[in-house]
């Protein structure tokens, strides 16, 4: 029998680090005084940019590609969406 070599989502040697928040144009800020801790932005993002210390979140822009979905989920519009570079993120 021959070895086979299967091509999977995480490759042969190991997980791919890819770095998709150099695509981003647009960056989701976060208003922490509307914030009513519900946990929306952290379940709808696709990326897992979102982090849960508790009840508090955090949006770590490593990762973040800039869909916009945390926004768009956010009942409180706690977050909005700024041109990338013109604004202080989570301020």
């Amino acid at each position: 029998m021959s070895e086979r070599t299967y091509v999977t989502p995480v490759g042969d040697t190991g997980m791919y680090i890819l770095d998709t928040a150099a695509w981003r144009v647009y960056r989701p800020v976060m208003d922490k005084s509307r914030c009513i801790h519900c946990g929306l932005c952290f379940s709808y993002c696709p990326v897992n940019a979102i982090q849960a210390d508790g009840k508090d979140y955090t949006i770590t822009y490593d990762y973040c590609k800039g869909c916009g979905i945390c926004a768009h989920e956010c009942p409180k519009e706690a977050i909005s969406m700024q041109l990338e570079g013109s604004v202080k993120a989570n301020g």
